[in-house]
């Protein structure tokens, strides 16, 4: 067992035994390392809008995503080391786990933070050597002292040199690098070490970086300006793969901006998707990502993106007002008529689930109302308001830092109502001024108009996945949980009935969309907004 009890002990038992330097204990040093156990351990995410807790309670799924950088890492690690991943978004860890494991690798992002200490510390309890990697601890390794190894920025350059070192048993501390991999030699994760089963979707990466430098964002800090691409022939292994393993799901492009590089796109991996649906039949693969919002003005990659199974994407609208766009210098969004791009993209094909952010140094007393109208003008449905908070490793922290005006961490979680430095605006009036905007966005009156005013422009793809039972039970349950005890009743089957008459084809994402607006309600309630 390699733990912080047991290493020195092995070490004292092989010398007393055998000596320093005999051969003998050199070649049972070097079996400890190849039969290493190793626990690849997933903290667990707050209740927050992005977790889609409630909702998916109606399709008997416990977490939206899986930990798909810890799956690609263990991909990395030597195939002779057992490996064993514990989420516990959907399974607790065990004692069991922990009497298992002789290392323990840890990744998770900013949100986690609060889990990731706990886990932490139940396994230095337990005497485990902790490996430490991902966002959460890349920004800030220097605030979990528990750890024994950092393994830091991107796992393609720093895991390699911690392997070595770790099998000749002279690990540093610390394994960062500012340099950014050749993505196209990362392996594909290793997808049978997770209860696939048990999340709503999977996911995989075709590029990492974005060409954009929004002054809150930290992504270009981590993974640089120039988006890096996979081979197409990667990822449409790794979606052979997932339906070799029995996915017949929605997939995730994880992509921080999946239109960054769109020579990429058009030429290669779009082409590719859409002879790999093709060969799929009817049962096609429903796909979503994050993408800006210049894709608007690209009519063919949207055709070619729909046409490849895209139905969904993400963007990050964060506010109407041009002054906080260029206060954050999110200069693609600027001297748009943003509310008309939504729609473009709409009509094409693509859901539009929108980001949106409160407490930029020129917001004013108005900024509730204007987020407000054109969140319900535009038809964005899934509509993530948060204030704005200072991430390390971005030029909005080190602003703020020279300013004098941050106040505490971030929480990493932008819609749990707290802020980490002194806004311009008075604090109290933000507070109070979110706190009403998420309580009208989410009451069932504007929220169910939202939906109506979405369904009327969208124009539904070919590939939107088959109805299972799964979907099936989930109708019953909404009818049972929105349409008989829910306050939103009237609500609920005046849109059914609308849906039916008006956009039958629609039916079951309006059921969907149904059931989120319950997720968010509930959340909304627990986070006292």
């Amino acid at each position: 067992m390699m733990s912080r009890q047991s290493k020195p002990n092995i070490g004292q038992f092989l010398e007393s035994v055998y000596g320093v330097n005999t051969p003998s204990r050199r070649a049972i040093e070097q079996l400890i390392i190849l039969t290493m156990k190793v626990l690849l351990l997933y903290p667990k995410f707050p209740d927050t809008f992005w977790s889609f807790k409630h909702a998916l309670k109606f399709i008997w799924k416990r977490a939206a995503l899986p930990p798909l950088g810890l799956l690609t890492v263990a991909a990395m690690l030597p195939k002779d080391w057992a490996k064993r991943l514990v989420d516990v978004n959907v399974r607790k860890l065990r004692e069991g786990d922990l009497a298992w494991a002789d290392v323990v690798f840890i990744s998770g992002m900013i949100a986690q933070q609060d889990s990731a200490r706990e886990l932490i510390a139940r396994c230095r309890a337990a005497g485990k050597t902790i490996v430490a990697g991902g966002p959460l601890f890349t920004l800030e390794p220097e605030r979990f002292p528990e750890v024994d190894h950092f393994v830091l920025n991107e796992a393609e350059v720093t895991l390699p040199e911690f392997l070595r070192d770790f099998e000749r048993r002279t690990a540093r501390r610390v394994y960062a690098s500012s340099e950014f991999p050749d993505i196209r030699r990362t392996p594909a994760p290793l997808w049978e070490l997770a209860d696939m089963q048990r999340y709503a979707s999977m996911s995989v990466q075709f590029s990492r970086g974005c060409p954009f430098d929004c002054e809150f964002c930290n992504i270009t800090a981590m993974f640089g300006h120039r988006p890096r691409t996979k081979t197409t022939a990667q990822v449409i292994a790794e979606l052979d793969n997932l339906c070799r393993l029995g996915w017949r799901e929605t997939v995730f492009f994880v992509d921080d901006n999946f239109i960054g590089n769109k020579r990429a796109l058009k030429e290669e991996l779009l082409p590719a998707l859409i002879q790999w649906q093709k060969r799929k039949g009817k049962r096609g693969t429903p796909f979503f990502t994050e993408a800006s919002i210049n894709l608007a003005d690209d009519e063919e990659l949207m055709r070619m993106m729909v046409e490849a199974g895209f139905n969904q994407v993400f963007v990050g609208i964060e506010t109407p007002e041009d002054a906080g766009l260029a206060e954050c210098n999110k200069r693609q969004n600027q001297k748009r008529n943003l509310v008309a791009d939504v729609k473009r993209i709409q009509r094409a094909g693509l859901e539009v689930q929108g980001g949106f952010i409160l407490g930029f140094d020129t917001d004013t007393p108005t900024i509730f109302a204007r987020q407000l109208e054109f969140i319900q003008q535009s038809g964005i449905v899934t509509a993530m308001v948060g204030l704005l908070q200072a991430i390390p490793g971005t030029k909005l922290h080190q602003r703020l830092t020279d300013q004098g005006r941050l106040v505490g961490q971030t929480t990493g979680n932008n819609v749990d109502g707290t802020t980490n430095f002194i806004p311009r605006m008075n604090r109290e009036m933000l507070r109070e001024g979110y706190n009403s905007l998420m309580g009208y966005l989410y009451a069932p009156g504007p929220y169910y108009q939202r939906i109506r005013t979405f369904l009327r422009e969208y124009q539904p793809p070919k590939i939107s996945g088959s109805l299972n039972w799964r979907y099936l039970m989930a109708f019953l349950h909404a009818n049972l949980r929105l349409g008989i005890i829910g306050r939103e009743r009237f609500h609920y089957w005046g849109l059914l009935f609308w849906t039916f008459f008006r956009r039958p084809t629609l039916f079951p994402l309006a059921v969907t969309l149904s059931i989120y607006g319950y997720h968010f309600r509930k959340t909304c309630a627990a986070l006292k907004l």
